[in-house]
């Protein structure tokens, strides 16, 4: 069955400013100059957003004098300039060149919403998002060819995981409702199933692969971790955790550190090579709420986890005890709306999550926008906000490709590509 609707592509409206020290108002009431401007920078109202309990790192930040990049780039190459001074004007570069981004791509290929996506490895205009109707779309909005549609079963096939397999980008890992965990090619051929359910009340949730080990994790709805060789084999079957895992994470540094969060208010850090039962944990990291995501940073350095109800973490591999730092935000949990998960930029020290505002937290204002929040990993400040008000929903999965210049958003049914306003035309 083809799909309702194709990808188009087409310049959007301008987008909306958040003015500073402004009450915020609904999109009704904006004059039509603010209409033309774009969401930059942290709303006075925000406050509470920073006012997160930061320690270690952020206590290390120093503002860097205002000037050049190059000429930055230029004092590191001499010697008078550190590296992290280097990496802070590079991040300050990126966020500046974040006022010109707009929607310059989008598609809703689907007839129910979007659950998961993830970016090619290495085609950086090529993106693959899961629907909760089983639905996969690989999609190169870089070129004008029709984008690869594999149709799902529908209700019951949701696709929970993807990755693309690291040892041939022509295929992908994927983990649904239906209760399988399986290889896919492009063409939608099943080419192995790693994990399979005998019952139709046990499904899989999770999935993370490792090229370095060659390992495969995915994880259940009734706290079950399994993990398997990518030739197949599997290596162990552990209850890990009292509940559903909604996601597990491998280091990508260091491939036998795995990282498991659950809707039992927990993060578990595991050994893989010690694992010999539900106790075997390194640590245990207790959440006030049940947890959407855990992440870890590309480096490899820090975990980043967002609960269900309106707390970010970070975490520092090298201290468990306690996190580095909590943000508050808001996204709480919603029976038919995809979890919200925050994400790590690529190449900078930022955190990207989508907004849905919560009339009880502190600093909810009257109409307050839904916006994809842009924060500094190492302060926890809100650093940027973007907005369009022709697509208004809530972003809930929100990820930067590898290279760190586009940003795909799954908001409901809709698929859409943030860039910067000139590279979004060259595209």
């Amino acid at each position: 069955m083809a799909p309702r609707k194709l990808p188009e592509t087409q310049k959007t409206s301008e987008i909306v400013l958040r003015l500073r020290n402004k009450r915020n108002r609904s999109p009704r009431e904006l004059t039509p100059e603010a209409k033309k401007l774009f969401v930059k920078g942290s709303d006075s109202s925000r406050r509470c957003d920073s006012d997160c309990l930061w320690a270690g790192l952020g206590s290390l930040q120093v503002p860097l004098p205002c000037h050049s990049i190059v000429r930055t780039l230029h004092q590191y190459k001499l010697g008078r300039a550190a590296w992290p001074a280097l990496q802070q004007g590079l991040q300050q570069s990126f966020l500046h060149s974040l006022d010109s981004y707009r929607i310059f791509q989008k598609a809703a290929p689907f007839d129910r919403r979007a659950t998961s996506l993830v970016w090619h490895p290495t085609h950086p205009s090529t993106v693959a998002v899961g629907s909760k109707g089983g639905d996969i779309l690989l999609w190169n909005f870089g070129i004008k060819d029709k984008p690869t549609f594999i149709k799902g079963i529908g209700a019951g096939g949701s696709i929970t995981g993807l990755k693309f397999n690291p040892l041939n980008t022509n295929q992908f890992f994927a983990s649904s409702m239906e209760g399988t965990t399986r290889l896919q090619d492009f063409k939608g051929n099943t080419l192995q199933v790693f994990t399979s359910s005998d019952t139709c009340n046990v499904w899989f949730c999770s999935l993370d692969v490792s090229a370095g080990s060659r390992m495969v994790v995915t994880g259940d709805n009734v706290g079950n971790v399994v993990l398997l060789h990518m030739d197949g084999k599997e290596l162990w079957n552990l209850r890990m955790h009292k509940k559903k895992v909604t996601h597990v994470a491998l280091n990508p540094c260091c491939d036998w550190l795995l990282a498991t969060a659950s809707v039992d208010q927990t993060v578990k850090i595991w050994d893989l090579r010690q694992v010999r039962g539900k106790a075997s944990f390194l640590h245990s990291l207790p959440h006030r709420h049940p947890v959407n995501a855990a992440c870890f940073s590309p480096d490899g350095a820090r975990l980043l986890t967002t609960d269900q109800k309106n707390e970010i973490r970070v975490y520092s591999v090298s201290q468990w005890d306690c996190p580095l730092g909590l943000i508050p935000h808001p996204h709480r949990h919603f029976q038919h709306l995809t979890p919200i998960k925050a994400t790590w930029h690529p190449r900078y020290n930022l955190i990207v999550v989508g907004r849905y505002p919560d009339p009880n937290f502190k600093s909810c204002t009257p109409y307050e926008l839904r916006t994809i929040d842009v924060f500094d990993g190492n302060s926890g400040k809100m650093m940027c906000q973007l907005y369009d008000p022709e697509y208004s929903g809530i972003s809930s999965l929100n990820e930067f490709n590898p290279i760190g210049d586009t940003l795909a958003s799954a908001m409901g049914y809709h698929i859409l590509i943030w860039s910067q306003e000139e590279a979004g035309t060259q595209k």
